[in-house]
């Protein structure tokens, strides 16, 4: 067993959104073992998700494919 300390970055949604609410947020944190990362939104509905950089590159790629149209 052991213990360690994860990398993570946490912002309030109302500095990007405007029809976020007080207590809304967005957090990542990298995996130990660097391979990806687990987003969390607390919102009106909390979702998370996980993501490799892999498929984080894929996500971009096809925003940025989408944002073309």
């Amino acid at each position: 067993m052991k213990t360690y300390k994860r990398q993570a970055v946490f912002a309030d949604l109302t500095d990007y959104d405007p029809f976020a609410e007080e207590h809304y947020f967005i957090e990542a944190t990298q995996w130990h073992n660097g391979e990806g990362f687990a987003v969390e939104v607390q919102a009106e509905e909390a979702f998370k998700f996980d993501l490799t950089w892999f498929q984080f590159e894929a996500l971009k790629a096809v925003i940025a494919k989408l944002e073309e149209l």
